[in-house]
């Protein structure tokens, strides 16, 4: 396995062959200011596929991530997976009938041939310590991180953004890990509640909470800013965990594959079935995921790409223009982790869209850093974009509200705000020719209020999670400023 830069610079790495699965790990940001790929998709065979059928989640994660990492002996990654993946990690899913299992399926309407109905279906991705998506990649990269610094003899300083849930899900991965620190950025009062009380009630010696006077973009600029000063980040041993860190994505890949095999579970074998997956997006990270598995291929019909009232995403797929919007025109909406207005992981996906090409990518990001657009319409670039099986569409509060509230009229199911604007959107697209599974973005505790407006009652907590909002919290505000946040990492870095 070679990795490589969307931007396609790579020098001063320390391997003349490229960086290592470990070394990308740890440094997360590519040296150009790109993101790593793999130089090509591993392809997975349909014979392959069935064979992947009926493995554990540990177990598929690690046929699945054995493609992408290159120099973890293969005995130690599988204990690393298996370490992670287990029903005491992932305990805290809402069904009952489900224990145990890592990424339960959830039919609301099932598949019905006769009718030509392709069912509706939402992945339980929630189940982890802090109920989001987040931990399933998260908790893997506390194991991986703690493992790659032990045999190098090395510590690491990192450095992320959030806009709600990667924070908690980095910080309780990472918590007492040794050899590593976590310096995490959010947005000041921009999350809920409960999200804020995750992260800042940890009291941890290894984590520091900075909450900045701007949006997740604006945290997120001082991240990439930090990580492109070479000197600082050498000196201070920067990483990441945001999406902008391929491990992180490629610990995703493994659950389209999950949601693939229980969505086809009743499908005749070797009828290579298609699937379609609707997703909540904000930086792109989740489907850029579900892209990697289809082009290893994996048969994803559609991936149906969901945004809220922040609606840059969808206003590319339907138009061709990438228009990241400024801090002033980015809204606070009640699916705040989706509040984002600069997708980092899109570049990912871009850089396939042009044919791998990394200098059409480096002009068309040196706009997008500049704070200008970029339009692909009537390129050629855009006429691709068929093949890539994108579709896309937006929700607002009143729709989210709305959806909540037929949800749990009809399917006795309570949803979190983000999974309802993935909800809405996948009814909206889905087609008769194939399942429409959502992905589950948290557990509706981790956003009370909306909850409480839409059905006017509270949702259920985890008996370890009561009452987490009155516990003492630790964090430094301060106003949007890379130097401000530098000196704050020198302080506390020993």
């Amino acid at each position: 396995m070679r990795y490589i830069s969307t931007r396609g610079h790579l020098s001063g790495m320390p391997t003349s062959s490229g960086p290592t699965f470990s070394e990308i790990l740890l440094g997360g940001l590519a040296p150009d200011g790109g993101l790593y790929l793999p130089e090509s998709y591993p392809q997975v065979s349909s014979s392959e596929l069935e064979q992947w059928r009926q493995l554990s989640y540990a177990d598929l994660a690690w046929a699945v991530l054995s493609r992408f990492v290159d120099d973890i002996p293969p005995a130690d990654l599988r204990a690393l997976v298996t370490r992670t993946y287990t029903a005491e990690v992932y305990g805290n899913g809402r069904r009952k009938e489900t224990a145990g299992e890592i990424t339960p399926l959830l039919w609301l309407e099932r598949p019905d041939p006769a009718r030509a109905e392709g069912g509706l279906a939402i992945l339980e991705l929630s189940n982890g310590p802090t109920l989001a998506f987040k931990d399933m990649a998260m908790q893997l990269l506390g194991h991986l991180f703690e493992y790659v610094l032990a045999r190098q003899g090395a510590e690491i300083n990192i450095l992320g953004a959030t806009s709600g849930d990667t924070g908690s899900s980095a910080e309780y991965a990472m918590r007492g890990k040794q050899g590593v620190r976590v310096f995490m950025l959010s947005p000041h009062d921009r999350m809920s509640a409960f999200q804020r009380a995750q992260m800042y009630s940890l009291h941890d010696a290894n984590i520091h909470n900075i909450a900045v006077r701007g949006t997740f973009d604006d945290a997120q600029d001082i991240v990439k800013a930090v990580s492109n000063d070479h000197a600082f980040k050498a000196k201070y041993k920067i990483g990441a965990v945001n999406s902008i860190n391929w491990a992180r994505v490629a610990a995703q890949v493994v659950y389209y594959f999950k949601g693939y095999f229980a969505a086809t579970a009743a499908a005749p074998r070797g009828s290579n079935h298609q699937v379609a997956f609707a997703v909540p997006s904000g930086n792109f990270g989740n489907i850029c995921a579900g892209h990697i598995a289809r082009m290893m291929g994996l048969p994803i019909g559609r991936l149906v790409l969901a945004t809220n009232e922040n609606d840059v995403l969808d206003e590319f797929f339907r138009t061709g223009v990438y228009r990241p919007r400024s801090t002033a025109e980015t809204c606070a909406t009640s699916s705040p982790s989706m509040d984002i207005s600069k997708a980092s992981n899109f570049e990912r996906f871009v850089f396939d869209l042009v044919g791998r090409d990394a200098s059409v990518v480096r002009k068309l990001w040196a706009e997008v850093d500049a704070g200008r657009s970029f339009d692909l319409s009537g390129t050629p670039f855009l006429a691709r974009l068929p093949q890539f099986g994108f579709i896309s569409g937006s929700s607002t509060h009143a729709d989210r509200l709305a959806t909540i509230r037929q949800t749990f009229a009809k399917y006795g199911l309570m949803i979190d705000t983000h999974t309802a604007d993935g909800l809405k959107v996948g009814s909206e697209l889905r087609t008769p020719d194939m399942p429409m599974v959502v992905l589950e973005t948290a557990l509706p505790a981790k956003f009370e209020q909306t909850i409480v407006e839409a059905l006017g009652r509270q949702p259920q907590r985890p008996a370890g999670l009561q009452g987490i909002e009155n516990l003492p919290q630790r964090v430094q505000v301060m106003d949007v400023s890379v130097d401000a946040v530098k000196r704050f990492i020198e302080q506390h870095v020993r």
